[in-house]
């Protein structure tokens, strides 16, 4: 979280209430385990508009994600952030970006999908297979580019110049719902050369981001914008490495909005609790998800999750925007902090 002071120094890191704390460390706890149709069907079986069901494609992106608050699960906070694979589609060759990425990538892993390649309806019969029967496709969001003085105005649409944008989304499957497809075989990793230390890699994040300082000594994670350095506890402070590494990756990304870097106008925090507070903290935690993910590691539990939980179920219905704008964000916020040049797609 951001902060504009120093915290308070008679405050315990795990404990805390103030906006400081809003992601104490924790303990990581092997989930149970998930079975394939534990997320529920996504709307549509073939390809949407702007209208699903009598909502927006906002609507539709956003309504998957509070099904799985509402069962329990903050999907950015759960294990399978650990082993997590980069969607691509297998007509471009190229990997999905933004709220693509976070979705379909949470859906191939809950689902136990082992391939990363998704295609249309279209695109499969094309390459000669067949969607299983039964099988429901999963929601792939994207704008559309008009003339900003076309008629078609809608709570979709966003006006940039002369450039009006509107929110569509068609339906894609993973080959593993197909049959008679040919597309390259998940690569196995190499006993003899596999198990890097996900701590190892962590560090290696943190030390390849050329950004805020950071101080060890602090009571609470917290980021100071006005310094730009980002306040942590001593690593001993926490439960579990895993632990440490989250929480930083959080704090880290919040440090990519500073004025010298993404610029997402942080250098006033917002008040605790206020929408524009929200959707930079929930930047945060899907940003830190996406390192976690680089790393390996998984994101530690939260002590109220029946809160925390309740928090982002209040966020998500009220901005009907925020997963789809946030995950775009966090995603240029992990390419930063990365070092990657961000990729069209």
């Amino acid at each position: 979280s951001i902060m504009n002071s120093q915290p308070n120094t008679n405050s315990n890191p795990s404990t805390s209430t103030t906006p400081c704390t809003l992601l104490p460390p924790g303990p990581v706890p092997a989930p149970a385990p998930r079975q394939a149709g534990d997320i529920p069907d996504p709307p549509l079986s073939a390809a949407g508009s702007s209208k699903a069901k009598g909502g927006t494609v906002f609507d539709v992106v956003t309504d998957k994600i509070i099904s799985l608050l509402e069962q329990g699960t903050a999907p950015w906070r759960a294990d399978w952030v650990r082993a997590a694979k980069t969607p691509i589609s297998l007509h471009t060759g190229k990997p999905y970006k933004g709220i693509n990425h976070f979705l379909l990538g949470m859906i191939s892993q809950m689902s136990g999908y082992p391939s990363p390649y998704w295609l249309t309806f279209k695109q499969v019969g094309e390459r000669g297979g067949k969607v299983r029967k039964g099988q429901k496709g999963s929601p792939c969001f994207f704008w559309k580019v008009y003339d900003a003085n076309g008629s078609d105005r809608n709570e979709d649409t966003t006006t940039e110049g002369k450039k009006r944008f509107v929110a569509r989304y068609y339906t894609v499957f993973n080959v593993a719902q197909c049959d008679g497809l040919d597309f390259p075989q998940p690569v196995l990793p190499d006993p003899t050369t596999s198990g890097a230390n996900p701590i190892i890699e962590a560090e290696k994040i943190v030390a390849g981001y050329h950004g805020p300082s950071i101080d060890t000594k602090g009571l609470r994670p917290c980021y100071l914008p006005l310094k730009d350095t980002v306040e942590m506890p001593e690593r001993n402070m926490f439960f579990s490495p895993e632990g440490y590494y989250a929480t930083l990756f959080h704090e880290l990304v919040h440090s990519t909005g500073h004025s010298s870097r993404l610029d997402r106008d942080i250098e006033t925090p917002a008040p605790f609790g206020s929408p524009d507070y929200s959707r930079e903290e929930l930047v945060a935690e899907l940003g830190a998800a996406f390192l976690c993910s680089e790393a390996g590691i998984a994101p530690p539990v939260i002590e109220n999750q029946a809160a925390y939980l309740a928090g982002w179920l209040k966020v998500l219905k009220t901005d009907r925007r925020a997963i789809v704008t946030a995950a775009g964000q966090a995603e240029k916020a992990a390419d930063l902090i990365l070092g990657r040049a961000p990729v069209e797609g």
